[in-house]
């Protein structure tokens, strides 16, 4: 029973914070919509689409506002949000008639728009113009959306209690106090949170202090009810019950320097039998320390923005780009793999960077006008707008260039990395960069480039490599992580695993967005790694954002 005793916090892990899936919020709301009744004004309701094989579904509606042509809906819409998948959204609006289905006459129909969830996110608060069918604007209709994480990591916190004047339940020595506290559900079924650890022989304890997340705590709810026992210690484990008393993390929260926090422990039938009785002790809140962990979430919507770069292979090993069975050939019916790659991934990256301006490099090309080799060479000249541009710049590239060698990536990382280090100007700290490496072999500087990693791991920086084609890529998977810590050739290990490899024919047969899930994954974990190490807040980010941008 001893070791049952033992200062315990079940429902959390103090080696990690806890996981749980991030949930958005939406909170939507119209202006100047369109008047399509001719006594009053429209009775608009939104409906929110979700895009899932291709075919649009409906969500969730918000209710119905009479004769309002500037809703404000009360509803909220909640989501799950995965920033490795591309989340297709639909809103339309509608002009409700009594209990008609809405979409019966075309009438009804007030505007609607298309978006992403990762653009809603990323700009926290999306306004768009409401459009009609075949793309007509609605007058001048808008929407405007908001987004909120609501369940996040929100941290842990450290509390520290004690106890005077408990009641003694022991006839030769005095009680051995501990305190247990429960978190209650929305069921009302009561989980275990915190068992301290027994005081022996004492009715004034002073337990160790002890970390909780608050998700095991109050569940990210400050008004979860707490309840909270004393128990006297009985090696048999009949425990005598000292008393009780009610909290929340709210209530916890007021403590301030010089004023505690406390609570009577009350013995509820000894509140019903005895008339005069006021407690059986009390509890004390002797201090709180609130640590708050950050989710990626924090950091988009506190204005990091996501700088998309992409290096592609021009080796000779890909064959002819004049030849069918060239890695590199131009198929007008169906996009080779470095595009299915390429836009997979992209798609994805531009919706968190409010310029939609990407590089795009390549490697292992010699160029005109001398033919030389290039170490990295540059698809465009200027960055170019969207992914669709990237895709426009590859294929206009090459027929200019001759494919050649090495496969040498190092210096691309080491190119990037230092973009990424910037030049020392506060409003570098809200940019994160996401390098895609697009290769058909194995690298022949891997020496280089396991430094170059180990560099580029001090920098707000990612890489993705996709291994293209049939090659054996066994010795890329070094460069991955997964299988233990990357080192330097002098033995220095990466400060953040930054890198994630994957061969395309593992997804040949699957969908684009099976290929960017797998290799996005990490990188929401591996931007909250960077900003933590830095200990830069998102609200440092958004101080950025209002004086820069």
């Amino acid at each position: 029973m001893n070791d049952i005793l033992e200062a315990t916090s079940p429902a959390t892990s103090l080696s990690g914070p806890a996981t749980c899936v991030t949930k958005v919020e939406l909170r939507v709301s119209c202006k100047a919509l369109l008047d399509r009744d001719t006594l009053n004004k429209s009775d608009p309701c939104v409906i929110l689409m979700v895009q899932t094989n291709g075919q649009w579904t409906e969500l969730d509606r918000t209710e119905v506002i009479k004769s309002n042509l500037h809703p404000v809906f009360a509803k909220v819409f909640s989501l799950d949000y995965y920033f490795e998948e591309v989340q297709k959204l639909r809103f339309e609006v509608y002009d409700i008639h009594g209990t008609h289905s809405i979409g019966t006459r075309d009438d009804d129909f007030l505007g609607g728009v298309e978006c992403t969830l990762g653009q809603i996110v990323a700009q926290k608060k999306m306004v768009k113009p409401l459009l009609l069918k075949y793309g007509k604007y609605a007058g001048k209709s808008t929407i405007t959306v908001h987004a909120e994480e609501i369940s996040g990591n929100n941290g842990y916190v450290e509390l520290s209690f004690c106890a005077k004047k408990l009641d003694d339940k022991d006839l030769f020595s005095k009680s051995d106090p501990f305190l247990e506290i429960y978190r209650i559900n929305d069921d009302e079924t009561e989980q275990l949170v915190h068992r301290t650890e027994v005081i022996k022989n004492n009715l004034n304890p002073v337990w160790e202090p002890f970390k909780v997340s608050l998700i095991s705590l109050c569940s990210c709810d400050e008004d979860r009810k707490l309840k909270c026992l004393v128990w006297d210690y009985d090696s048999r484990g009949k425990h005598d019950f000292i008393g009780e008393f009610f909290a929340t993390f709210r209530e916890m929260q007021k403590i301030s320097s010089g004023n505690k926090v406390t609570w009577d422990c009350v013995n509820p039938k000894y509140k019903q039998k005895k008339r005069n009785y006021k407690n059986s002790g009390v509890v004390i809140l002797n201090d709180l320390k609130l640590h708050r962990v950050y989710s990626f979430l924090d950091y988009i919507m506190g204005g990091c923005q996501i700088h998309f770069t992409v290096a592609i292979d021009f080796t000779a090993s890909n064959g002819d780009p004049r030849n069918s069975c060239s890695l590199h050939y131009i198929n007008p019916y169906q996009p080779n793999e470095y595009l299915k790659a390429l836009i997979a991934v992209g798609e994805i990256c531009q919706d968190y960077d409010s310029d939609k301006r990407f590089s795009a490099l390549g490697f292992g090309a010699r160029i005109p006008p001398n033919y030389e080799v290039s170490i990295h060479v540059h698809i465009s000249a200027l960055p170019v707008i969207c992914i669709q541009g990237v895709v426009e710049a590859y294929q206009n590239c090459l027929p200019k260039i001759q494919l050649y060698g090495p496969t040498n990536v190092a210096p691309i990382i080491t190119r990037i990395a230092k973009l990424a280090a910037g030049d020392g100007n506060i409003k570098d700290a809200s940019r994160y960069h996401i390098l895609l490496i697009l290769t058909d072999g194995v690298v022949t500087d891997m020496a280089d480039t396991r430094e170059a990693i180990v560099r580029a791991s001090y920098q707000p920086l990612s890489i993705i490599i996709v291994g293209v084609g049939n090659a054996d890529f066994t010795d890329m998977q070094i460069l991955d992580g997964d299988d233990g810590v990357l080192r330097s050739p002098k033995g220095e290990p990466v400060l953040r695993d930054i890198v994630q490899f994957v061969p395309f024919r593992d997804f040949k047969t699957a969908s684009p967005a099976a290929l960017a899930k797998c290799v996005l994954a990490e990188v929401p974990k591996q931007v909250v790694e960077y900003y933590s190490h830095k200990a830069i807040s998102p609200m440092y980010l958004n101080f950025i954002c209002i004086i820069y941008y």
